[in-house]
Order: C-alpha cells, then structure tokens, then sequence
C-alpha cells in the first residue's frame, strides 16, 4: 500500500502529540484524522474508513485497552482494521496483553517519528490483502464467495473473518488471519517458528518465542480449538506448528 493510498486514525488524548503526530503522517504522505477519546474514535470510523488505527493506551474515561476489544468484537464493522498502541507503559507484561486482546503492534512513548514511520509501513505491508492472501494457496480464493475450507471452518480471505458450520461469523485480527493463512498455505506440514517469524515480519516488534505462542494461542482460541492437546493446530515440540487439517478451495454460500 502507497503512503498516499493509508488512511490513519491518531486516538489520542494529548492534543499537541496528536498534531505532531498528524504533521509527521503528511510530511511522509499519509492521509489521517484525529480523536481525542472514544466517542470520537468510533464517530470518525462511521464517517469513513480507516487502514490503520494509531490508538494510545492511557486515557482519560475509556481506556485503549477497553477501547480495542469494542473494536475486535464479534460483528462490528471494524473488527480488521490493524491496531497500532501508543503507551508509556514499560512493563511486558502490559504489551503483551495489548498484543493477546487484538493489537497489533506497539509503540512505547516517548518515539522517534522515523520508528513510527517504519512501524506504520510495517502493518500496512502485512495487512494488505490484494497481493498477499492471493499470492497463498496457489494465487488464494477466486471472486468474492469463495472460501479456504478446512476442518469444518470456512475462511472469508476477502472479508478476514471464519465462518463456523452453524455460519456465525467470526472476526480475525491483521496478526491473527496472516498467521491462519501461513498454516493454511502449508497444510498437514510443520511450520517452524522462523517461518512464522519471517511471514509475520514482526522482527520490527522485538518478536519473540513467547509472542508466537501467544498469537498461535489466541488463534486457537478463534477456532476453539483449546485444551491439553489441540487438534486443528498440533504443537511440534521443538519444530513449530501444523495445521492437521487438509485445505480445499470452496464457497461461501
């Protein structure tokens, strides 16, 4: 995606880093807007669509955190849009529960505009759909109401979202559906973790062991596919991941 093309969202509740976050984005060509708070976040997604979300974390009223899950809740309109957190918060701990409740990446306070930058760039590239999910799968689905079918899931490529077999809709985050179609790409094979690593193009992110078991956890959580001893997505001890299941292309209907 050109710079030209992205449309970013700056949730914020500091004005000034609001405007000079806004000024960096056009210096570099990108189109934003800009809310102080919820209420507003949610009234600038009505008005128009949004590629990417800058969204801080400690506000006053509705925090990030709180304001994320509204945005990946099941059914709402903008379950996919990509997720970068603004915080001051050090802690891992607290990154990696932005990271497990749907961001997709974070920044901490105080950054250098060439980090956002480079982290902006980052997500989109790894949010675009039109070249990457066609390039999987041996060019990915054909039209519109076609779908990945595997182990009684349907998988929405243009959409972003599962569909279970009694047909509720289930919403993926950019990091969530990349590394569904990493295993859907190579069913019934191992995908090691520098695979997954390589794919999700999180080195950027100071990616580690413990944020691909979380993101293949979340993932699991998606499919229900939880417990002592997963089915859909086996653990390799040692190697990495498998997807179990075989993959055919099919319909949405």
């Amino acid at each position: 995606m050109e710079a030209e093309q992205a449309r970013i969202l700056i949730v914020d509740d500091d004005r000034e880093l609001r405007e000079l976050i806004a000024e960096t984005l056009s210096e570099y060509g990108y189109y934003s807007q800009a809310a102080k708070n919820g209420a507003e976040l949610f009234a600038a997604l009505e008005r128009e669509p949004f590629d990417l979300v800058l969204l801080d974390i400690m506000m006053p009223g509705e925090d990030g955190l709180s304001l994320c899950r509204r945005l990946r809740a099941p059914g709402t309109p903008h379950c996919a849009v990509p997720i970068i957190f603004l915080t001051a918060l050090k802690d891992i701990t607290d990154k990696v529960v932005g990271l497990e409740i749907g961001g997709d990446d974070y920044l901490c306070k105080p950054f250098h505009a060439r980090e956002l930058i480079a982290r902006i760039r980052a997500l989109l590239r790894r949010s675009s759909l039109s070249g990457e999910a066609r390039g999987i799968e041996n060019g990915g689905t054909e039209g519109a109401d076609s779908a990945l079918l595997f182990g009684g899931w349907k998988l929405n490529v243009m959409a972003r979202h599962l569909i279970d077999e009694e047909g509720v809709v289930v919403p993926l985050s950019a990091a969530e559906f990349r590394l569904l179609m990493l295993l859907l790409s190579h069913p019934q094979q191992v995908v090691t973790r520098d695979m997954i690593m390589d794919y999700l193009a999180e080195r950027s992110l100071n990616i580690y062991d413990r944020s691909i078991d979380a993101q293949v956890s979340r993932l699991r959580a998606k499919l229900r596919d939880k417990g002592a001893n997963p089915g859909l997505i086996r653990t390799m001890r040692g190697d990495g991941y498998m997807l179990a299941s075989p993959v055919r292309r099919g319909s949405l209907q």
